[in-house]
């Protein structure tokens, strides 16, 4: 049945090339945010992307029973692009065929939706301004 979880972000999580980083757990606990930032590190290693001139964010998601990373990033003018990673005991994987992003993470993609529309997506786009504004529930 569903549940609001917590979501959390500050503009102090954000990573060195300015990724917006938030947190969602389904226990209500602290996400401990460092054990995701290596996978984090690995993924946009894997994409050939500006990520310090991109907007993006990444959400590290406590889910019921696994962990899992999800990474979206705006590009082709209006397009999100996302990467979902699950650990798993054999370590982290990215599997589209097996894993995706859930409705929770929804609602930050949803925010960050608008976010994006409100900020970038205009005459005159401000990635500073997109990368200032976090989900209300953070």
């Amino acid at each position: 049945m569903y549940r609001a979880r917590r979501i959390e972000s500050s503009p102090a999580w954000s990573d060195p090339d300015g990724v917006k980083l938030y947190t969602i757990s389904a226990h209500g606990a602290e996400v401990d945010r460092a054990a995701y930032l290596p996978r984090l590190a690995r993924v946009k290693a894997s994409r050939t992307v500006d990520w310090p001139s991109t907007p993006a964010f990444a959400i590290f998601h406590d889910g019921a029973s696994l962990r899992y990373l999800v990474l979206g990033w705006w590009g082709n003018g209006n397009e999100l692009f996302t990467s979902v990673s699950v650990e798993t005991e054999a370590g982290w994987v990215e599997d589209a065929a097996r894993f995706s992003f859930c409705l929770w993470d929804m609602d930050v993609m949803w925010f960050e939706r608008n976010c994006f529309v409100d900020t970038l997506y205009r005459t005159t786009p401000d990635l500073a301004a997109y990368r200032a504004r976090r989900h209300p529930g953070a």
